[in-house]
């Protein structure tokens, strides 16, 4: 009888300790979720600023990366005061943006127009993460590379 009573505390001093680190993992587990989620919130959209340009020095503007549905980066970026690229010294054609990946490799992800009132605005989606995007005015659309002339850059971000 003793022995049975021995087995019956064992057994509940088991299942109450198990209950416990099971109260315990649900709870970290939970702390967890909570944080992924703020992480995850504050990191969904990054606005950054475009440093100031000798080249252009009146146009101010801003890159806005966000992530879409499918986990790739959308990209988008409006400006003011920004001059068409017939009207640098010397002129050029297009003005191509370039993203910076986290290889450190430059890709043209496409060309950026300008208005009659001086404004820009450009939007793609890109399978790369950028850690910073650069505008330079180019000949061509299709650059491979960014030619001589940066018009405008924002930092690594």
């Amino acid at each position: 009888m003793e022995f049975y009573i021995n087995v019956e505390n064992h057994l509940n001093t088991s299942r109450m300790k198990t209950r416990h680190l099971y109260a315990r993992k649900t709870h970290m587990l939970l702390g967890i979720v909570a944080v992924t989620i703020m992480i995850s919130f504050t990191s969904c959209s990054k606005k950054v600023y475009f440093q100031q340009s000798s080249v252009v020095p009146a146009a101010e503007g801003y890159v806005n990366v966000t992530r879409d549905n499918s986990e790739n980066y959308v990209i988008q970026i409006e400006l003011k005061n920004f001059a068409g690229a017939e009207r640098l010294d010397p002129s050029d054609r297009t003005y191509v943006v370039w993203l910076v990946t986290e290889k450190g490799n430059a890709l043209n992800i496409g060309r950026l127009s300008t208005t009659d009132a001086l404004n820009a605005s450009f939007k793609t989606i890109s399978s790369f993460r950028p850690t910073k995007i650069f505008i330079t005015a180019e000949e061509q659309e299709d650059a491979k590379y960014p030619g001589s002339m940066l018009v405008l850059s924002t930092d690594i971000f």
